[in-house]
């Protein structure tokens, strides 16, 4: 967790102007009134901040753009980063540069290549590329990753951890005891965060006499076509209860149940993850953990946007993720 890292979000706030203010006075753009400025360099000497090199770029012609990298901008989770992402970069005067790499790794270095040679400063979400491959390019360019963490590269997360721990302890108040994982992409990382709070929560639960088996259904795609063949799986395994790696897995294992007059929650409970906008509309409503989109795309540029030296450099900031409990998750079936 990132803490005591002063952001220009804090100057601007501190100094009652707009980041775009900010970042001008810093730079020494003469758009600036004396007074203001004069007030804004106060404001960052009383907090700490140091301008840093995103900051003095905005009165140049390269460092006025910030790019951001996801997966799959038909994943809602994805556009609500963006948006977050997008508002925060407006405010600072900047211009975003968003890029889809449709999760294959091959067009994703195609795409962090074009976008170096463009911008200087770039978020990187859910990135699938590998660790070396990310740590070269953040040598050459400011990086800030989401849901990834690599030593030495400022990083902003939700807790996967808790967040299998409150689904799973969900689950088994509810009696639960045999609990499929739709598992994502073999190469995402945020996946493998997750297996690791699974593994741990159970352990922990049954360290307390409960009896849990964790059914691996597998690695999906995460969309709704990998929740279908997910469905298909859970069923053959006869699990009660299927914990899925995103609301999108989700979204196709609730439309497959259905499908094959499996109903939920009375027969099986399904449960997703990061509570995308449609998850509460849909028949049943979706228990699922919610995880801060946009609050992740703000909080990456923050990072962007402040100097490595004043704690940014490396800074992981995990932010908090709360189960929302609703109509797809019921006591478990008897017998």
């Amino acid at each position: 967790m990132a803490e005591g890292v002063v952001t220009i979000h804090d100057v601007a706030r501190e100094a009652g102007v707009s980041i775009a203010t900010v970042s001008r006075a810093l730079a020494g753009s003469t758009t600036v009134a004396a007074a203001t400025a004069d007030r804004v360099r106060r404001a960052a000497a009383a907090l700490g901040y140091e301008p840093n090199r995103a900051a003095r770029a905005l009165v140049t012609g390269r460092g006025q753009s910030v790019g951001l990298v996801i997966p799959d901008l038909e994943n809602p989770f994805y556009s609500s980063v963006a948006k977050g992402m997008q508002n925060r970069v407006r405010a600072a005067g900047l211009t975003a540069i968003i890029a889809d790499t449709d999760e294959d790794v091959d067009r994703e270095r195609e795409v962090l290549g074009q976008l170096a040679a463009d911008v200087d400063r770039m978020i990187l979400a859910s990135p699938r590329a590998a660790d070396a491959d990310l740590l070269a390019l953040a040598a050459r360019s400011r990086v800030v990753l989401i849901n990834r963490s690599l030593p030495g590269v400022p990083a902003v997360t939700g807790d996967n951890a808790d967040g299998i721990r409150q689904a799973v302890g969900h689950l088994l108040a509810l009696g639960h005891a045999r609990i499929g994982y739709a598992g994502g992409p073999a190469t995402s990382w945020s996946d493998a965060e997750r297996r690791a709070g699974l593994t741990v929560a159970v352990e922990a639960w049954r360290a307390q006499g409960r009896d849990v088996t964790i059914v691996d259904l597998g690695a999906f795609r995460p969309g709704p076509a990998g929740g279908v063949a997910a469905a298909d799986l859970a069923m053959a395994e006869g699990v009660t209860a299927v914990l899925a790696f995103n609301d999108q897995l989700a979204l196709g294992l609730l439309g497959r149940l259905g499908e094959r007059g499996v109903g939920v929650p009375e027969a099986m409970s399904v449960v997703g993850f990061d509570d995308v906008p449609v998850a509460r509309l849909l028949a049943p409503a979706l228990t699922t953990v919610a995880v801060p989109a946009q609050r992740m795309g703000a909080a990456a540029v923050d990072l962007l946007l402040t100097e490595p030296s004043r704690g940014a450099a490396g800074a992981l900031n995990v932010l908090p993720v709360e189960l929302q409990v609703r109509r797809s998750t019921a006591q478990a079936p008897r017998g």
